[in-house]
């Protein structure tokens, strides 16, 4: 094989690597950006979800309140039927009064 031949075989199979690589590295590139994408996209829905989800934490001091009102509502019951049984008893003691 004359050297000239054996040159123009060597560069060959070399640019035929270079193809190669560069084919693999398009292909590594065109992954990485994939990656990229579907990052951002999860970014994206966790900040959504932080977002509809950051008063969440404000449902306990609304049960607390809620349950204060609740006591509140049951006490005032109370008074108020302690009140018209007075009445009550009052407006039957006046009857019999005559």
């Amino acid at each position: 094989m004359k050297a000239t031949t054996f040159w123009w075989l060597m560069l060959a199979i070399a640019l035929a690597v270079v193809g190669v690589v560069a084919g693999l590295l398009g292909l590594i590139i065109r992954a990485a950006q994939r990656v990229d994408e579907h990052a951002a996209a999860i970014w994206v829905a966790g900040k959504q979800i932080a977002g509809n989800t950051v008063s969440i934490w404000m449902l306990e001091k609304t049960n607390e309140q809620v349950a204060r009102m609740l006591e509140s509502t049951r006490s005032l019951e109370r008074t108020a039927a302690s009140i018209d049984e007075k009445l009550h008893g009052l407006a039957v003691a006046s009857r019999e009064r005559g």
